[in-house]
C-alpha cells in the first residue's frame, strides 16, 4: 500500500502549495491513502472553520495535528464534528475530538487506522503517548493491518523512541 503523508502545512503559503501540488503528486505517485498535518494551517497557529472548509475539499483521507490545534477557539467544534480531523489522542478525556480513526482506503477499501499522538518532552504534561498507543492499538480489530502513527513531539529522541517502541506493531511512525 502506498501512503502519502504531508506535514506540516503552515499558513496561507502552505495551503496554497498543498492545493496546487497535491493533485499532481497524487496523480504521479498514486497513493492509496493520504494524510496531512494541519495544526499550523491558519496563519501558522491552529485551524479555523474557513481554513478547514478549504482543506476539507482536498483529496485527503485524514488530517492530523499537534499542540497548536488548540490555538484557535473555534477548532473545538471542528474536532467534535469532523471525523477526518484528529487531535493528539493522549490529551485528557473530555477534550473535544478524537485521536484515532479507521477509514477505508479509497483505492482498494483496505481499512487504515491513523493514530495521532503528542510527546511529553518540552510539551504540556499529559498522558504518556506510549501507554495511549498501547491502549488504542488494542482496540483495533484484526482486519486493520495498516496503522499510521503521527507522533507530534519536540524532541527527536522521543519520536525515535516511539518508532522503536511500535516497531512491528504499526506500519508507519511519522
Amino acid at each position: 500500500m502506498k501512503i502519502l503523508f504531508v506535514g506540516d502545512v503552515v499558513g496561507k503559503v502552505g495551503r496554497r502549495v498543498l492545493k496546487q501540488l497535491l493533485p499532481r503528486v497524487i496523480s504521479e505517485l498514486g497513493p492509496d491513502f493520504v494524510v496531512v498535518n494541519v495544526e499550523n494551517a491558519a496563519g501558522g497557529f491552529g485551524l479555523t472553520a474557513e481554513v478547514w472548509k478549504e482543506l476539507a475539499s482536498l483529496p485527503v483521507d485524514v488530517f492530523t495535528s499537534g499542540n497548536h490545534i488548540w490555538d484557535k477557539k473555534e477548532t473545538a467544534s471542528l474536532l467534535d464534528h469532523e471525523p477526518r480531523l484528529l487531535r493528539p489522542a493522549n490529551y485528557p478525556e473530555g477534550n473535544p475530538g478524537r485521536g484515532l480513526c479507521v477509514l477505508s482506503s479509497r483505492k482498494n477499501g483496505v481499512p487504515v487506522a491513523v493514530l495521532n499522538l503528542q510527546g511529553l518532552t518540552f510539551m504540556t504534561p499529559m498522558e504518556s503517548p506510549f501507554r495511549t498507543a498501547d491502549r488504542l492499538l488494542a482496540t483495533l480489530g484484526p482486519e486493520v493491518k495498516v496503522i499510521i502513527v503521527d507522533m507530534h513531539a519536540e524532541a527527536t529522541s522521543e519520536k525515535q523512541a516511539m518508532g522503536w517502541y511500535l516497531d512491528g506493531r504499526v506500519s508507519l511512525v511519522v
